[in-house]
């Protein structure tokens, strides 16, 4: 960027508040944004009037008020693409580790009590193959997981707004659910690879999580504001689902102590937002950053423009 642009940067790796990035913009003309910062509505209409792209560095936008944006003749990319191999192989390896126990396992030589040694009945799991595995949003990267699934043996079913071309669905030997509900109750594993917008919002509600599968897993790998926590805790507490593996939860508060409990008991899975932590992910969401801001500041349409919903 420093190379190509009159760049500066926030060197301390946090984020800024509101009026910092204010001040920040002045006498510039991109922001080049990631999923910490909050641009909202209030943000927007402070920003100096040059600033005329937001370039997220990231997949997801939902920081960012992009009806607001567009209103205020604001362009706003993201770096969706390149994310996609990277975060199908996070949600496999959730998909894997849950049912099978890797983590309490792993750290079972790790502790203060010596291993007795192996046993028939100890540390059982459930198998992965002859399961059935239930996305809601077949997009680019509940494609990648669907083909990933697959080969271990799940059969694959989706939920979607639309229905995905016949040859995908025969490639995937994909069943489409136009009824979430419906599908939720007839497989063993879901898995959420759609948006956080207003329609997703708690996507997996209190009432829809318990008409899940008795003993099912819900791996979530997109946006923390796609579950309502507070009942994924009570239907594992309950029983009623044998657990959960989390890559993303809400943390403005402070992560949920009882999702905490659970982890610590080896009911959930907590990682810290990794499924795109690759060298190679981070290097290529750069690079797709300034593909954006140049091909905008040659007075052409940026490939990773991102508009409001409803919007073409």
């Amino acid at each position: 960027m420093a190379t190509l642009f009159d760049a500066s940067f926030n060197a301390s790796d946090s984020p800024l508040s509101a009026d910092q990035l204010v001040a920040a913009l002045e006498g510039h003309e991109v922001l080049v944004s990631s999923i910490t910062d909050r641009i909202d509505a209030d943000l927007l209409g402070r920003l100096p009037a040059g600033v005329r792209l937001i370039a997220q560095f990231g997949n997801g936008v939902d920081n960012i008020d992009v009806e607001a944006a567009y209103r205020a003749g604001l362009t706003v990319t993201n770096t969706p693409s390149v994310l996609t191999e990277d975060t199908a192989d996070m949600a496999v390896m959730l998909m894997l580790a849950l049912p099978r126990r890797l983590v309490e396992g792993a750290g079972v030589l790790l502790g203060d009590e010596a291993w007795p040694g192996w046993a028939p009945t100890w540390m059982l799991g459930r198998r992965l193959r002859g399961k059935s595995l239930g996305i809601v949003g077949l997009g680019r990267i509940g494609t990648a997981v669907a083909a990933r699934a697959r080969a271990f043996g799940l059969s694959i079913h989706y939920f979607a707004r639309d229905r995905r071309p016949p040859a995908l669905e025969e490639m995937l030997e994909a069943t489409w659910w136009p009824d979430l509900d419906a599908m939720l109750g007839a497989v063993d594993i879901v898995s959420l690879h759609t948006p956080h917008t207003r329609d997703t919002y708690h996507i997996l509600s209190g009432e829809r999580l318990a008409r899940m599968r008795k003993d099912a897993y819900v791996v979530n790998v997109s946006r923390p504001e796609l579950i309502d926590e507070k009942a994924l805790v009570a239907e594992i507490r309950s029983g009623h689902l044998s657990g959960a593996a989390l890559d993303v939860v809400e943390h403005r508060h402070g992560i949920n102590p009882d999702l905490l409990s659970l982890a610590r008991e080896n009911r959930v899975i907590l990682t810290a937002h990794m499924a795109s932590a690759t060298l190679e992910a981070r290097v290529e969401m750069g690079e797709t950053v300034i593909v954006n801001i140049r091909t905008f500041m040659d007075g052409h349409q940026p490939p990773h423009r991102v508009l409001p919903d409803g919007r073409r």
